[in-house]
């Protein structure tokens, strides 16, 4: 019971011993003796929350937020102390807050409880009591024998047992754990490979001892102890035995495995990064900007108290005539009283600090979310996927040739490809394929390289067949030629080449190469060397990945030669790599050179132009990849991360600390001395590993002056490592990672925004990031439009409500100053409630869902504008304190405007009637009100319906509310303060006119900032407003369209709506033409309304 607690609360049960024993089948010793070890299940878990631990953890989550703790203290001292306003003034807002967010949270976490629920309920087949059982994935137990078919993904991590090859061989691909899309092939131990049915392992009796759960993808190490016939046999077991879950079996048919670790001990979790709340910037730039204005508060708290204090030391302020003290007041502590009355004048003051902003910005992330869900600009035709918003928290040929026979032969030989028959019935039936067409033969290879120049041949009629054994076929227009496979002599970094040894049926032996031309031409003594030099430059600037082809005949007497001088070097027990490389040396020479080939990277759609475009924008693009050092770099210059005009530098293959330091150095040293634009690094995962554990400096300071950083040969770990230290270097960039295999996960979820990818390599990625793409190219739109509308919302939705709260509480401190420091409230309590919850939250909200200062299509075409808005720069304290200071001197203006007309005279009634405070305190909140809503109206530049329904309906709202709740008298009210007061308010002219002359002098000064700023220090958004950007939009510079016989005043108003930068989408168009770089087929949510050519 106590273990399965700890499993609801996020604990995972500690290991007893370093080690694990587990029985096959879960057969365990009958003896007694043995207590099983415990393990956990299958279950693989990416949700925060259970229905055990959503409560106190959510309400936990919550309270760190400044401005929620907060309000839990007002509630409190409201409840405990006599304060001026009812405890529900901040209880209830408290309590809608909490109730809103934690709906939000909840429903957030709900989807990701249906995930998991997709993985951990796909059906498996389990060999239990002698029988084939089908369960669901998250049931498989430690011990449980597993059948997996092909195609299929191995649902934990399994030990092989068999499968339907004679040597109990598997091919698999780690594509989605590691990058890597080679085949790997992996066996099973000897006294197993013949269980190849339920009956045969039902009969197997046998333990696995290994080590405990790690990350490390690469290791692995146990034994098998296998009970026959009385006698125990013991096997080693290794990486090449464990098939790990995330994996995909591959031309196998079927296989069985025993499960060794499960659920979340498995090594694809064990790479996950513990999921953590993110925090974005502009939620710390909340919490700075909230404990400014706590300090704000705490200071008038004080200075109200002391002053009234000071008042006091006057007997007659002291104890009035109409406010006598009783006996317990006269006789209670100095000290008491003023700690009580700093609270209440606390309490008073509190709705300085918005406690609706984390509601409404909470609302914001969560409804404008579906926007990206829902522009079809981000959805992919051919897969029907579109983007996705899992957390809101937060929103890429063969070359000239002269010896055709041979060569295509050559191409068809020498390679690691093997081969598999996409109609599954017919694998494993026989070893040779030769009835098959080219067509259904389906190529696995080590290297995307291999598989496309096998399959090229194959097209011209040179069809590799298939291998079984040690023998390679190939029909060569129709004529099947069967060759004896000899040796094979395996790639390497050093030579940057493969060879095969192989017997024609004329019983002739020849040696094929391919490798990269720098290590191919040097051994080539014939052939058309200087032609196909000049070949292969050409296709390299071209961005192709080229390999040169070459042979050589031998004799008998020379193979003999190389034959023992092979078998000497594999078998040796020292120094064998150094004796193998030897060898190679000896037997790749005196080459005769076949020609070359050129091989296009079949990127995405588009990769290279959104590459450039986020380096247009400003950002700095690393490639983490599980890739080849090799590979890796074909692949960046192809995708344009990499210039062939760029400087290379590599730090790779680094053995020692020291010698990784004194390269550091070196390169540090080349970046300074080099006159090159721009530099790129290639760092591999060891060489990383070394630089990080006591060169992190130096290696941040070389990192930091190349153009472009390429890391390959990552695990998956590594590359959150190296996410994290970008994040805590001096500079505190904003990080996004973009993956879409379940080795990137870590690094998506430790990145302040991660995208995933929906790609081939499984849905681990895309599950587990924030965004989730269907294609590299969607991150152009979703950063430059989707990202930079966002940003411009959400920062002006904070400054603004904090804005608005100074507005709205200055005025009651002012009022302290004329009633003594009463702790008098200048509202009533209903409209102290309403404020930020109804009359004055749909405005902004609207606004952060709709607004568009600038056309989409601008945004995208112009990924320079993106600069605009980094570094935070929205939301610098330059333009915090300016909207503070606004909220300031607007408050001075409501106060002392309406105290100016009533101040002298109060009877403003045709009867003479006086009015009084509560007239006064309606009076501010009604100009304060309309200004602070006219003011919203003024930031939006994009107006629909909604925005005027919402705008000038909280207006209309707050009179006809104001109307209704003063003109009845309430029964469960125990004041009827507010009675009739509103009516005779709006009966006075004066106050009409003293209305608008003071809103209109609040948000005068701010237009002609607006129109000084536009005109002497504008933006580059700025310009692109007020810019015509784009041929296809045939209106003025404004991008707004006027009739012909316009007037001098609307002359006038197209002017400052040009200055203003207001455009409305009626007056707008978006038609794209054929040559429009990105694109082309735009049918976003985001599109503007069409415009009749007639009125341009």
């Amino acid at each position: 019971m106590w273990r399965w607690v700890r499993q609801q609360l996020g604990f995972d049960p500690p290991h007893q011993s370093d080690t694990r024993t587990i029985y096959i089948a879960n057969r365990f010793p009958l003896n007694g003796l043995y207590t099983p070890q415990k393990f956990i299940d299958n279950r693989i878990i990416s949700s925060k929350y259970t229905v055990w631990n959503f409560v106190p953890k959510n309400l936990f989550e919550q309270f760190r937020r400044v401005a929620n703790f907060y309000f839990l203290i007002i509630f409190l001292v409201q409840l405990m102390i006599d304060t001026p306003t009812s405890p529900i003034t901040s209880g209830l807002p408290l309590f809608f807050v909490i109730t809103v967010t934690a709906i939000k949270q909840g429903y957030e976490d709900w989807l990701r409880h249906n995930s998991d629920n997709e993985v951990n309920g796909a059906p498996v087949y389990v060999v239990r009591s002698g029988g084939l059982v089908k369960t669901r994935s998250k049931n498989i137990r430690v011990g449980d024998i597993v059948r997996i078919a092909k195609d299929e993904i191995f649902p934990a991590d399994l030990v092989l047992l068999s499968s339907d090859r004679p040597d109990g061989s598997c091919h698999i691909t780690t594509a989605s754990l590691d990058g890597e899309t080679n085949l790997k092939t992996h066996v099973a131990v000897p006294e197993t490979t013949v269980l190849r049915t339920v009956a045969n392992l039902d009969t197997l009796v046998a333990v696995i001892e290994c080590q405990q759960p790690e990350a490390d993808l690469y290791r692995f190490m146990g034994r098998m102890i296998i009970t026959q016939q009385m006698e125990e046999i013991v096997r080693p077991l290794g990486p090449e035995s464990l098939l790990l879950r995330g994996a995909r079996l591959k031309n196998t048919k079927e296989i069985f495995g025993v499960a060794v670790y499960t659920g979340m001990e498995t090594k694809m979790a064990l790479n996950y990064k513990s999921k953590s709340q993110k925090r974005s910037t502009v939620e710390k730039s909340m919490n700075t900007f909230l404990i400014i204005y706590l300090i704000i508060l705490i200071s008038e708290a004080i200075i109200s108290t002391i002053l009234k204090y000071t008042w006091q030391t006057e007997e007659k302020w002291d104890e009035p005539w109409y406010n006598q003290k009783t006996e317990h007041q006269r006789n209670s502590s100095k000290i008491l009283r003023f700690i009580s009355d700093f609270l209440a004048f606390l309490v008073l003051y509190n709705f300085i600090i918005p406690i609706s902003l984390y509601v409404t910005v909470e609302m914001q992330k969560f409804l404008g979310s579906f926007f990206i869900g829902w522009d079809l600009d981000l959805y992919h035709e051919e897969s029907g996927q579109k983007a996705q918003v899992n957390t809101s928290d937060l929103n890429e040929e063969l070359g000239q040739i002269k010896e055709h026979d041979l060569f295509f032969k050559a191409v068809s030989l020498c390679h690691t490809v093997q081969i598999s028959n996409v109609q599954t019935d017919g694998i494993g039936d026989g070893p040779w394929q030769a009835s098959l067409a080219p067509s259904q033969l389906e190529y696995y290879a080590s290297s995307p390289d291999e598989k496309a120049l096998v399959e090229a041949a194959a097209r011209i009629g040179v069809v590799f067949i298939g291998s079984y054994e040690e023998t390679m076929e190939v029909k060569i227009l129709g004529k099947l030629e069967q060759y004896k496979l000899l040796h094979i002599l395996e790639f390497d970094s050093d030579r940057r080449r493969m060879s095969v040894i192989v017997q024609a049926p004329s019983g002739e032996k020849f040696l094929f190469a391919k490798g990269a031309e720098s290590s191919i031409l040097p051994t080539c003594i014939g052939g058309e060397i200087e032609k196909t030099r000049i070949h292969v430059d050409e296709f390299a600037l071209k961005g192709l990945r080229t390999l040169c082809m070459a042979y050589r005949q031998l004799t008998s007497k020379e193979y003999e030669v190389i034959n023992r001088r092979l078998f000497e070097a594999r078998t040796a027990l020292q120094q064998r790599e150094e004796k193998l490389a030897n060898a190679f040396q000896f037997i790749e020479k005196d080459l005769i050179l076949l020609g070359a080939t050129a091989v296009e990277d079949r990127l995405q759609d588009k990769v290279r132009e959104t590459i450039e475009a986020l380096r247009m924008a400003g950002i700095k693009v690393w490639v983490l990849t599980g890739d080849k050092h090799e590979t890796a770099v074909s692949v960046s210059l192809s995708c344009g991360h990499f210039h062939r005009t760029m400087n290379i530098l590599e730090l790779i293959n680094q053995k020692s600390d020291n010698e990784c330091a004194e390269q550091l150095r070196q390169l540090a040293r080349r970046i300074t001395e080099d006159h090159v634009i721009q530099h790129g690094l290639v760092v591999d995962g060891t060489s990383l590993s070394l630089a990080l554990r006591e060169h992190e400096k130096l290696f941040m300071d070389v990192c930091r002056n190349c153009s472009a950083v390429l890391c390959c040969r990552m695990a998956p770990l590594q590359k959150a490592k190296v996410i994290r230290l970008i994040k805590i270097s001096p500079e505190k960039p904003i990080t996004l990672a973009v993956g879409d295999g379940a080795n990137d996960v870590s690094m998506i979820q430790e990145a302040h925004v991660g995208i995933g990818i929906m790609g081939k390599e499984g849905r681990q990625a895309a599950r587990n990031s924030d965004y989730a793409i269907a294609r590299f190219k969607f991150l152009s739109k979703l950063l430059f439009v989707h990202g930079h509308f966002y940003y411009i919302r959400i920062a002006t939705l904070v400054q603004y409500f904090f804005y608005k709260n100074v507005c709205f509480i200055t005025p009651q401190f002012l009022y302290q100053f004329y009633c003594l420091f009463s702790q008098q409230t200048l509202y009533d309590s209903v409209y102290l409630t309403l404020y930020n919850i109804c009359f004055t939250s749909l405005p902004i909200l609207i606004y952060s869902l709709l607004e568009q200062h600038i056309n989409p299509h601008v945004l995208q075409n112009k990924p320079t504008l993106y600069r605009d808005i980094s570094k935070n720069r929205q939301l610098s304290m330059t333009n915090f304190l300016y909207w503070t200071i606004l909220g300031f001197s607007h408050a001075f203006i409501f106060f002392f405007g309406s105290y100016f007309l009533m101040g002298k005279d109060t009877s403003l009634l045709g009867n003479g009637q006086m009015f009084g405070n509560w007239t006064f305190g309606s009076l501010v909140f009604t100009v304060m009100l309309i200004t602070v809503t006219v003011k919203m109206a003024l930031e939006t530049h994009f107006w629909t319906w909604i925005n005027h329904f919402v705008t000038w309906g909280s207006i209309i709202f707050y009179f006809v509310f104001s109307l209704f709740y003063g003109g009845i008298l309430w029964p469960f009210s125990d004041s009827q303060n507010m009675y009739f007061v509103f009516f005779q308010l709006l009966s006075s002219g004066s106050v009409w006119f003293a209305i608008i002359l003071m809103v209109v002098m609040c948000l005068f000064l701010d237009i002609v900032k607006k129109v000084f700023d536009r005109h002497f220090h504008p933006t580059n958004t700025e310009k692109a407003q007020l810019t015509e950007t784009n041929s296809s939009i045939k209106c003025l510079d404004s991008m707004c369209c006027f009739s012909e016989g316009e007037t001098a005043c609307a002359s006038v108003g197209r002017m400052l709506e040009r200055v203003i930068g207001r455009c409305s989408p009626t007056h707008v168009s978006r038609l794209w033409s054929a040559s429009d770089p990105f694109y082309t087929n735009d049918r976003s949510i985001l599109t503007l309304s069409t415009m009749d050519s007639s009125t341009c």
